[in-house]
Order: structure tokens, then C-alpha cells, then sequence
């Protein structure tokens, strides 16, 4: 059985077809290049409103059963980013220790990190990560927290995810 993420780009102008997708296709793209175990992309672009993203959250979650979904957009401070409150709303458990990744990561090339709330969560059997919505910084702060994410989906009871180790690395302990 191949292995399903998703993949939500949330903004008002893409979803509204004002400019191009690039952020969920920047991160489909890493996703394709560092994987190599098989999978099936779940691919959504929609606006900067808190009931579309849980909702999607939740479908991609309990009626798709991604084991990863990647979020873009929507993580700063502005009245209509509300992705990390979304993310929470529909989480069982909340993994902060990503978001400190990412600020920590992102930090080395721009002061204005702080301002981030990029988060991560889990709902059931799924990991749902909140990246910022510039491509340049999702290869960055995704490249900062990948390395875990393998093993978090493994001990959440996930299908097993297997990167190009040439360059992809990911940490499981020794058994």
C-alpha cells in the first residue's frame, strides 16, 4: 500500500487565482526528491479561513489517512494568519519542538523569524507540519525538521517513509 501526504498551500491569492502555487509545489518537489518510498500526493490550495484549513486538516487526516500532511502559508503574525490555531484546533498532540527547529533554522538568514509560528501536531495516525509560504524558505525549515520525521510518523503507527540517503538523511535509533 503507498503511503499518502498531503499537501496544503494556504493562501487568499493562490486559492483565488490571483498568482501561481509555488509554495505546495516547491514542497511536493522536495518531498518527491528526498523520498523514495512510493507515495500519492493529497494536493490542496485554499484561502486564509480557520474552518477550510481544519476542515481539510481533518480530511486529509481521518478520510484520506495521510501519514504527513505539510502546510504552507498562513504561520506569521497577521490578522489572517491562522494556520498554527487551526493545526491545534484539530490535533490531539501538539510537537513543539518543530517550530523551535524551524525558528532556530530560519533564524541563520533572517532576524524576522521570531515573527514565525510555524508548529507541528498530531491527529490519530497523522503528522501535520505548518511551514512558512516562501519556496525558499520550505526547502530550509523542511530540511531542518525532515530528518525526524520519518521516525515520528514510525512511532505514531505510519507506513514506513525510506529517503535517498545521498540527500536525505533521517535519524532511527539503532534497534
Amino acid at each position: 500500500m503507498r503511503a499518502k501526504i498531503g499537501v496544503l498551500n494556504i493562501s487568499d491569492r493562490a486559492s483565488a487565482g490571483v498568482y501561481e502555487d509555488t509554495p505546495g509545489k516547491a514542497c511536493v518537489a522536495l518531498l518527491r526528491e528526498w523520498l523514495v518510498t512510493e507515495f500519492d500526493v493529497d494536493y490542496r490550495v485554499i484561502p486564509d479561513e480557520r474552518a477550510i484549513i481544519e476542515g481539510e486538516l481533518r480530511r486529509m487526516a481521518d478520510d484520506v489517512d495521510c501519514c504527513l500532511v505539510v502546510t504552507t502559508g498562513g504561520t506569521g503574525p497577521a490578522a489572517r494568519d491562522v494556520t498554527p490555531e487551526a493545526t491545534a484546533a484539530v490535533c490531539e498532540k501538539m510537537m513543539p519542538g518543530f517550530g523551535e527547529q524551524m525558528r532556530a533554522t530560519s533564524l541563520k538568514y533572517v532576524p524576522t523569524a521570531i515573527l514565525s509560528r510555524q508548529t507541528a501536531g498530531i491527529r490519530g495516525r497523522t503528522l501535520i507540519v505548518n511551514l512558512p509560504g516562501r519556496p525558499k524558505a520550505i526547502r530550509e525549515n523542511l530540511e531542518s525538521v525532515f530528518p525526524a520525521i520519518p521516525y515520528c510518523i514510525d512511532l505514531i503507527g505510519g507506513p514506513r517513509l525510506e529517503t535517498n540517503e545521498s540527500v536525505m538523511k533521517v535519524f532511527r535509533p539503532k534497534a
